[in-house]
């Protein structure tokens, strides 16, 4: 969430850095002034009220003291006006803060500078390739015909039980999809990233905390008897673990993985491109979260930048690395690299991890503070990243690393599988 003295302030700059998401934020940046205004105007009403009824209070009570019982009865029926009055600037006060925070909820983060113009991933930016991409053998085959030729994934199985999207791990696949969580889980905590579990279900404060609500709310899976919703991602959970904290400067920065599964109901996906592992409702993901000093964090960013390739480099697949155009960004992000690793099979890209840095977007909504050496409180700056999703993994690794004999197991995934090879 923008905070409100900035867009009083910055009132241009603001509509500016949101026409770069494509969004004419003019009326409701004004709608904001206004509401803050009126708002602060009615608060400076009722501290005045408030103060007049204390000071009459104190009166009457002198004056009950000295005898004068028909002077005292006069500021007493004042008292009682006053009582009236400051009952109904309370609830005027009330609901111009519910009305402001509403409108302030409907205001995406502002794009760091270097974020490039464009409304659809077609104008994201490449900013860096590595791998080479492999020349796959005749009759090569994509990860869902893969999967039924070795009896590792049963899609079929999975729609039984729940529904598309739900598929079934089995034999070598469900130990290739636990040796991808306990090596990425590994490589994370090395970095000094705290290994933490959390709950897979979330409250309403949590998901509007982390941005999910109300911008993805149709994404959500929600339990309305208990008001619950199920994570789409581990960073809902973690960064909440922060939630109207205030930290010492010197606790920062706060680093922490975790692996979850992840649900999202992916409403309107439909077609070739999310057959098979491309598109799932459920799925298992590795988090890193960050709380960082907000003068630190931009280098944080491109710390995680590295650790995701290093990552990548050491399963040998081919990747690239996107700068989101404003139009592609996520809502709470200021700034997002994506990561993609190519299907040989498919002949196309697929994004296995986003690293976003919300600088203080999402600290606003939490209350996620520290206190400075200089004794005075200000927002943290949050990050996270995807270390990483493994669906789209698997499917690079079962399209890439496939051969007339079977699927080969990547040299660094061995120790972890306990076989070599899926034949």
């Amino acid at each position: 969430m923008l905070q409100i003295a900035f867009i009083r302030e910055n009132q241009e700059k603001v509509i500016k850095a949101l026409a770069k998401r494509n969004m004419d934020a003019t009326s409701v940046v004004q709608e904001v002034v206004q509401l803050d205004e009126t708002r602060r105007a009615t608060q400076v009403e009722l501290d005045n009220t408030l103060a007049e009824s204390n000071k009459l209070s104190k009166d009457i009570g002198e004056l009950m003291k000295s005898g004068e019982k028909a002077k005292a009865a006069i500021l007493k029926e004042k008292t009682v006006l006053l009582k009236e009055k400051s009952k109904a600037l309370s609830e005027s006060a009330d609901q111009l803060a519910a009305d402001l925070l509403e409108k302030l909820y409907t205001l995406p983060n502002l794009p760091a500078d270097i974020v490039p113009e464009g409304k659809t991933p077609e104008e994201n930016l490449n900013v860096f390739e590595e791998g080479e991409i492999p020349v796959l053998h005749e009759g090569a085959q994509p990860h869902w015909d893969l999967v039924k030729k070795y009896d590792i994934i049963d899609f079929e199985l999975g729609n039984k039980i729940t529904g598309a999207g739900f598929p079934v791990y089995k034999g070598k696949g469900a130990k290739l999809q636990r040796a991808l969580i306990n090596y990425f889980l590994d490589k994370n905590t090395a970095a000094g990233y705290n290994e933490v579990q959390v709950p897979h279900m979330v409250n309403e404060a949590s998901a509007y905390g982390t941005g999910q609500l109300p911008d993805k709310e149709g994404q959500m899976y929600h339990d309305k008897t208990d008001d619950l919703y199920l994570i789409p991602t581990a960073e809902v959970p973690v960064t909440n673990l922060f939630r109207d904290v205030i930290l010492s400067e010197n606790e920062l920065p706060i680093l922490t993985t975790a692996y979850t599964p992840c649900f999202r109901r992916e409403a309107g996906s439909y077609g070739a491109h999310v057959r098979g592992l491309n598109r799932l409702h459920q799925f298992d993901k590795v988090e890193i979260v960050r709380v960082e000093h907000p003068e630190k964090s931009y280098e944080a960013l491109e710390g995680m930048v590295e650790h995701v390739k290093n990552i990548l480099q050491e399963l040998k697949l081919p990747y690239r690395i996107l700068r989101l155009c404003g139009g592609d960004m996520g809502f709470a992000s200021a700034l997002t690299y994506d990561f993609e690793v190519y299907s040989t099979a498919q002949e196309r890209w697929l994004e296995i991890s986003s690293v976003s840095n919300f600088e203080t977007f999402q600290s606003n909504r939490l209350k996620l503070r520290f206190k400075g050496k200089d004794g005075k409180t200000q927002l943290a700056h949050t990050l996270n990243g995807s270390s990483l999703a493994l669906p789209r993994v698997l499917a690079g690794i079962l399209e890439n690393y496939q051969t007339p004999e079977g699927i080969v197991i990547p040299e660094v995934l061995r120790a972890y599988c306990g076989f070599d090879i899926i034949d």
